[in-house]
C-alpha cells in the first residue's frame, strides 16, 4: 500500500510536501517493475525544474528510466547515499530511497497529483 502522506504521478513518482519544500522519489510499484537498481543519476543542487521534467535517471538490470519531477521547484538537496548505494530505492523507496528535495515554485499546485487511494486504483487498473 502506498503511504497516504504523499501524492503520486501516473509515471510512478511520489511527492511528500513539507511546507514549501518536499521530497521526491519513485514508488514501490516502479522499483519492483525496474528490478535491481544499479545506478542513479542525480541532478545538480540549484537546478530549477518544471513539473514533468526529467530530474534524473534510474538504471536497473532491466532498463533505464527517467525520474520526472512531480512539481515545479528548485533542487535544494539530493540523496547522496544513492551514489554508492542505489539499491536503497529497492529496499526503501519511500524512506531511505528518496531522490531529491525540492523547494516549490510559489505558484506550484500539487493538486493534479493522485492521492494514495487513486494511485493504488490506477496501478491495479494497468
Amino acid at each position: 500500500m502506498s503511504p497516504t502522506d504523499r501524492r503520486y504521478t501516473m509515471e510512478h513518482e511520489w511527492w511528500q510536501e513539507e511546507g514549501d519544500e518536499g521530497r521526491v522519489g519513485i514508488t514501490e510499484f516502479a522499483q519492483s517493475e525496474l528490478g535491481d537498481i544499479v545506478f542513479v543519476e542525480l541532478p545538480e543542487v540549484g537546478r530549477v525544474l518544471r513539473a514533468g521534467e526529467a530530474l534524473g535517471v534510474v538504471e536497473s538490470v532491466k532498463s533505464v528510466s527517467d525520474i520526472l519531477s512531480p512539481v515545479a521547484g528548485e533542487v535544494i538537496a539530493v540523496n547522496e547515499a544513492l551514489r554508492d548505494r542505489p539499491e536503497l530505492i529497492n529496499r526503501s523507496p519511500y524512506d531511505e530511497g528518496w531522490v531529491v528535495r525540492l523547494r516549490k515554485v510559489p505558484e506550484t499546485d500539487a493538486g493534479g497529483l493522485m492521492d494514495a487511494a487513486a494511485y493504488e486504483a490506477y496501478v491495479n487498473a494497468h
